[in-house]
This record gives structure tokens, sequence and C-alpha cells, in this order.
């Protein structure tokens, strides 16, 4: 039953909310910190999504939510619920997501109107421009998500980060909020279109400052965040996370 609310409520609300969207987008309803008509698409979206899923959303750490500066939140990511549940706490903020989103019909372009950065990986040198207007953003005051494992996984323990958001952070000097979702699994795993109800805990940790850092000082930036995240995963839940930052040192180096 959750699996068939949670479909017919994405489709209505994608239908409704994305030519909202896009119209405020076109008539320049925005601002440095991605528009309020957008936010409340984005939100209301979110919102309605785990309301028909049955999840309920439980937050530690709010004081870490950024109010007045430009932050780079990254995230772990196993389930589209871990999308939804942040989307659905967090003031002020877009996504930066992978470029095969976009030609999701009607939410490709809703979710473009909304402010949601969408990446080619495999074209480097589109990425990198991506990533400079985004930053450009950041430091005006925009709020980015980013899931820096760069993939859904299966399980909870965190896997090796991707060096682009971390390079992201340090290009406009906005701090690192390490966020840690668990009980999406559980709501939807990687794989799997059934929904089940359940409760969302989404962790907020401490802001880790990128003053200091530089592009060849990014690893040091990304084991910092792993570490905290992985912290979190195993004192709260008992997952141990055995991979590291390390393994993507070695493979981009």
């Amino acid at each position: 039953m959750r699996t068939l609310l949670a479909a017919i409520d994405l489709w209505f609300v994608t239908i409704f909310l994305a030519p909202v969207a896009v119209i405020a987008s076109v008539l320049g309803f925005h601002d440095e910190k991605g528009g309020v008509v957008q936010q409340w698409c984005m939100r209301t979206w979110a919102r309605s999504l785990c309301f028909a899923a049955g999840v309920k959303v439980v937050v530690h750490g709010a004081e870490h939510i950024a109010r007045d500066v430009g932050t780079v939140y990254a995230s772990n990511h196993v389930s589209w619920y871990d999308i939804f549940a942040i989307a659905s706490v967090l003031p002020r903020y877009t996504f930066v997501a992978k470029a095969e989103l976009r030609k999701i019909p009607i939410f490709g372009w809703g979710a473009e109107g909304a402010g949601v950065v969408f990446l080619a990986r495999e074209n480097r040198k589109s990425a990198f421009e991506a990533y400079q207007q985004v930053a450009r953003k950041i430091a005006q005051g925009l709020n980015v998500v980013v899931c820096p494992e760069g993939t859904r996984g299966e399980r909870y323990a965190l896997r090796p980060f991707k060096k682009g958001p971390f390079v992201l952070a340090i290009a406009a000097g906005a701090p690192v909020v390490p966020v840690v979702v668990h009980g999406t699994r559980e709501v939807m795993p990687k794989g799997s279109f059934r929904v089940r109800s359940g409760t969302v805990h989404v962790h907020l940790l401490e802001p880790v400052p990128t003053t200091g850092y530089d592009y060849e000082h990014r690893h040091d930036l990304m084991t910092i965040v792993w570490e905290r995240m992985a912290g979190v995963l195993r004192d709260q839940y008992g997952v141990e996370s055995s991979a590291t930052p390390v393994e993507t040192v070695t493979r981009e180096a």
C-alpha cells in the first residue's frame, strides 16, 4: 500500500510542482540563495513523498544547520529517501546530481528549474565549469547537498569518497557539514521499488572549516569528514566501514 501511495504522490506532486519551479525560474524569482518559490517547491515535494511513504524524519544536530553562510552538506547515500529526508529539513539549499537524472521526463526540467546542478561526470571540462559556477553561488550564501560516495550503496558501511565535493568546498571557502542518514535503506533499498514506512534519522555533524585547505590538501579534508561520518555509523548503529578515503587517494593521485 505504501508503495502505491508513494508512486501516486510522486506522480501528482511532480506534475504540479515542476512547472511552478520552471515558471518561477523563467520569471526571475530567484536570488543567490536559490529562490523562495523554488525552495518551497523542493521542500514541499520532499515532505509530501515522506508523508505518503509513512516516513518520520528525526533530526539530530539541528544547531549545525547553516543560517548565514554558504555551506556544503556531505551525506552518505543508500536510498532515494536519503534525498527526500534531507530535502525535507534543510533551509535554502540545492543538490548536485548526476546528469542522467536530468533526462527523466518532467522531473528533470522541474529539478533544473528549482536550481539542482547536474554534472556530466564523464566530461571533466563541463563538470569543472559547473563546479566553478556553484562555488561562486556558495560563496554568496547558497547551501549545496552532495553525496561524495558518488552513487547509492547497498549497505550503510561508508565507501570511499570522490574528490569533487571537497574541491568545491575549498574553492568556495565554505565549511563542510558531514551528514549521516540512517533508516532509509529499510524504507527503500537500492534496486527495489518497494516502499515501507519507517523512521529516518538525519545526523548533522559539526561543520568542518575549509580555511587553510587548498587543492593539494583536499584529501586531508576528505579524511576528516569521512572519519566523522564513519564514527557516527559505528557508534550509533554498529556499522563498521572498512573502506577509507585513502583508497580514493591512491586511484586519483
